[in-house]
C-alpha cells in the first residue's frame, strides 16, 4: 500500500503534501524535522491521508494535491476540520 498524506503548518497554515509506503516512520521523520522541506514549517498538525494499492496511483493523486485545484479540495474536504479544530 502507499500512502499520499498532508500536512499543514501550523507556522503559515500552508499544506505539505508527499507519499510513502512507510506513514508512521515518516511522519515522525517530519515531526522530529528530519525532512528538509518541513523543518523550518515546524509546527505541523497532521490532517489528511489516502491509501492507494499501487504507486503510480498514488503519484497521480499526489501531483494533483500539490496544484492549486488539489489544495482547494484539501480546503474544501476539511472545512469543518480547519474551521474547528479539536484540541
Amino acid at each position: 500500500m502507499h500512502f499520499v498524506y498532508a500536512l499543514q503548518s501550523l507556522k503559515d497554515n500552508d499544506f505539505y503534501v508527499g507519499r510513502t509506503k512507510e506513514i508512521n516512520q515518516r511522519l515522525n521523520k517530519h515531526f522530529q524535522g528530519k525532512v528538509p522541506s518541513t523543518k523550518n514549517r515546524r509546527p505541523l498538525k497532521f490532517v489528511y491521508a489516502e491509501i492507494c494499492l499501487n504507486i503510480r496511483d498514488a503519484a497521480h493523486r499526489e501531483r494533483y494535491l500539490k496544484t492549486a485545484w488539489g489544495k482547494r479540495y484539501l480546503r474544501t474536504r476539511l472545512k469543518n476540520d480547519l474551521e474547528n479544530p479539536i484540541r
